[in-house]
Parts: structure tokens; C-alpha cells; sequence
């Protein structure tokens, strides 16, 4: 679909499938396709904001969205990244 390649392929994020007059299992499927592009663009959204403010100097910042498997696994190394650059620069 048009949604799975600008999101999947393209780095596009934001994008919605709009199927009109669909029901059952095809509306399913959409609903499900913008449920997962809407989560992934949140995820990365919120990562890029946290990633651009660290390199800007503000250690203040930490990734906040909901997330699992290897995301999960992301947000944990980059707030523990912002975490031990935040003591490094006490010390300093």
C-alpha cells in the first residue's frame, strides 16, 4: 500500500491509508495498517525530539513514548545515553 511504502520505504512518516466504502475484513486491515503507521511515527517522533535536543546541549530531555521489542530496546539506550552524558557534564 501507498501508506506501507512512504512509511516503511521512504521514511515518510504521518501518512494515513483512506480507503472509501470498505467493511469487515478490509477495514480492518486499513484500520490496523494507520494504527500501526500512527504508533511508529509517534515512536519516532519522540526519538528524533529527545536525539535533536542532546545535540543541541539539553540533557534534560527523555523519550516518553509507549514502545516495546526493539524500540523499547532504542529508548532505553538513548535516555541511558542522556543519563550518563547529564553526569559527565556535572563532573565537568
Amino acid at each position: 500500500t501507498r501508506v506501507a511504502r512512504e512509511v516503511g520505504t521512504e521514511g515518510k512518516l504521518g501518512g494515513q491509508a483512506q480507503v472509501k466504502g470498505v467493511s469487515g475484513t478490509w477495514r480492518d486491515l486499513t484500520d490496523n495498517v494507520n494504527s500501526m503507521a500512527s504508533n511508529l511515527t509517534s515512536q519516532v517522533r519522540n526519538i528524533a525530539s529527545v536525539t535533536t535536543a542532546v545535540a543541541r546541549g539539553d540533557l534534560g530531555q527523555k523519550i516518553t513514548v509507549d514502545a516495546q521489542g526493539e524500540i523499547l530496546e532504542l529508548k532505553n539506550t538513548v535516555n541511558t545515553m542522556v543519563d550518563q552524558l547529564s553526569s559527565f557534564a556535572d563532573e565537568v
